[in-house]
C-alpha cells in the first residue's frame, strides 16, 4: 500500500522534469513559404516576393542614383530592367547579405558594346552596407551603384525566402 501512495508522485515529476526539458527549446518556427517570382516596380520603389501569383511580402527599395531608364553600362548608375534570376548568394559582402541577380542578358551586353562600354555585373538585392550605423538603420533615397537595397531585416527575409533561380522581374 505505501508504494501506491508515492506512484502520483513520481508520475508528477516525470511530468514536470519532462515539459521543462523541452523549456529551454525555441519554439518550432512555421516552414518558410518560398516565392517563386520576385518583382521590382522602379517607379513605386517597391520590391513583391510572389507565390502562386499572389504577394506574400512587400518592402521598400533604394534603387541606383540614377534609376530612371534601363541600365546601359557599367558606372551609369542605373538599375537594370528586364527578366533575371537570382543566380547566387554572397554572405560576405560589403553589405548584410547579398543575393546576385544574372545581369547582364543579351540585351544588355549588346547596348553596353554599342556604345563601346562593358555592361558591368555585379547587380544584386542587398542589405545595408556592413559600415552603417545601427542607429541609422532605416531607408536613404536612391544611393547604390545600380543595385537594389532593402533593410538588413527585409534582406533577412528575402534570403530566407528566395532560393537560387527564382526569376526576379524588374520593371520601370
Amino acid at each position: 500500500m505505501g508504494r501506491m501512495r508515492y506512484a502520483p508522485l513520481f508520475l508528477i515529476i516525470g511530468i514536470l522534469t519532462a515539459s521543462l526539458a523541452g523549456a529551454g527549446t525555441p519554439a518550432l518556427r512555421p516552414p518558410v513559404q518560398k516565392a517563386d517570382l520576385i518583382i521590382v516596380l522602379k517607379h513605386k520603389r517597391q520590391l513583391y516576393l510572389v507565390r502562386d501569383g499572389r504577394v506574400l511580402k512587400r518592402y521598400p527599395i533604394a534603387l541606383g542614383l540614377h534609376p530612371e531608364g534601363a541600365k546601359r553600362w557599367q558606372g551609369d548608375g542605373r538599375t537594370p530592367e528586364g527578366h533575371y534570376v537570382v543566380d547566387g548568394r554572397v554572405p560576405g559582402s560589403h553589405y548584410h547579405l547579398a543575393l546576385h541577380i544574372s545581369y547582364p542578358g543579351p540585351e544588355d551586353e549588346a547596348r553596353a558594346e554599342a556604345a563601346h562600354r562593358s555592361a558591368g555585373g555585379d547587380i544584386m538585392i542587398h542589405g545595408m552596407p556592413n559600415w552603417y550605423s545601427e542607429l541609422t538603420m532605416r531607408m536613404a533615397p536612391d544611393w547604390t551603384s545600380g543595385c537594389i537595397a532593402v533593410t538588413n531585416d527585409a534582406m533577412e527575409e528575402i534570403w530566407d525566402t528566395v532560393d537560387d533561380g527564382t526569376p526576379i522581374e524588374i520593371r520601370p
